[in-house]
């Protein structure tokens, strides 16, 4: 083996690796509390370490180059990526929201990496320093007292119909057919999709069963209504009866991380024989780094509920 061929694998090689033991250490069930895989420790800091080792570990005259410490960074990601897929240790879904961040934090952690290998003295050092900070930023995070994030999703969808036949499709949402789904990014990432729901009376107290694909379902109780104009519901996931290969258990909805509370549909008349059907929904997002996660949380559900509307449009629609 060349010596070029050797300090490519060492660069690639080791970061890789330590990437993986991270994983599999902050992925402890059951085990200590000082660190977990929803930590913005791993979520920002693993990757900028990456970053930093794969440069540091790279020949000098390579890093000479600013494009080689922003881009090398990339080939442990991905390689971590492909990985813990193959070995089932993270589902596709966490990695489409996570990669932006680790891809960006690698490059940030190339630069720094560059840095230190140009300017700087004590190698073994700074190298035994970027790859202990997790395990000591990490239990200092978990220490923090976690505030939980409550986030609102807003959508609607104008339908030319009645009022009458459009509540009708919202108190009883019959079997939705696989080709009437349109949640084409709840569909990439895994979600489970909505089948039907109905309620079981028009009124407050009222109670229904939003089914979804994989046995996930909402129970929904009633808790203001207004016939052809307003219903709010409580909504609670039944997260502890669903298999456990129904959605990662880092965004699974009831769990741990990730909550929808309630759920509010209003009818407004815009003019005669057009209405706007509103559908949004409050959920909590209970992280660290919930400025991100309240993010993707709203794209999802909104994903959802458009989803829902457009189904709920045909139909008013259709009934004309």
């Amino acid at each position: 083996m060349s010596k070029k061929l050797k300090n490519i694998l060492i660069a690639i090689g080791i970061p890789t690796i330590y990437a993986i033991v991270l994983r599999l250490v902050f992925g402890v069930k059951g085990g200590s509390n000082l660190f977990s895989v929803m930590s913005v420790t791993f979520l920002f800091l693993l990757p900028s370490i990456i970053g930093a080792l794969t440069v540091y570990l790279s020949d000098k005259e390579k890093i000479k180059s600013i494009w080689y410490r922003i881009w090398m960074p990339w080939i442990p990601i991905f390689l971590f990526l492909i990985i813990t897929l193959i070995l089932a240790i993270e589902g596709w879904a966490c990695w489409l929201m996570i990669l932006p961040i680790f891809l960006i934090a690698a490059s940030i952690g190339g630069l720094i990496g560059g840095y230190l290998k140009l300017k700087k003295r004590n190698d073994s050092l700074n190298i035994s320093i970027l790859i202990l900070l997790p395990f000591l930023i990490s239990p200092t995070e978990q220490l923090i007292e976690k505030i939980p994030g409550t986030y609102t999703a807003y959508t609607y969808i104008d339908i030319d119909s009645t009022a009458e036949k459009i509540w009708d499709t919202v108190v009883r949402v019959k079997t939705i057919k696989k080709e009437e789904d349109t949640g084409y990014l709840t569909e990439f990432l895994g979600f489970p999709r909505p089948l039907k729901a109905e309620l079981n009376y028009k009124g407050v107290g009222a109670y229904r069963e939003a089914i979804f694909t994989n046995g996930l379902i909402f129970r929904e109780t009633v808790t203001e209504y207004e016939e052809n104009k307003k219903m709010v519901f409580s909504i609670k996931a039944n997260t502890y009866e669903i298999p456990s290969t129904t959605l990662d258990e880092h965004i699974l909805i009831g769990g741990k991380y990730f909550d929808v509370l309630e759920g509010t549909y209003k009818l407004e008349r815009l003019e005669k024989g057009t209405y706007r059907l509103h559908l949004y929904s409050t959920f909590k997002m209970n992280t660290t780094f919930n400025f991100y996660a309240g993010w993707w949380g709203k794209i999802i559900m909104k994903d959802i509920q458009n989803n829902i509307l457009k189904v709920e449009k045909k139909r008013a629609e259709n009934k004309n």
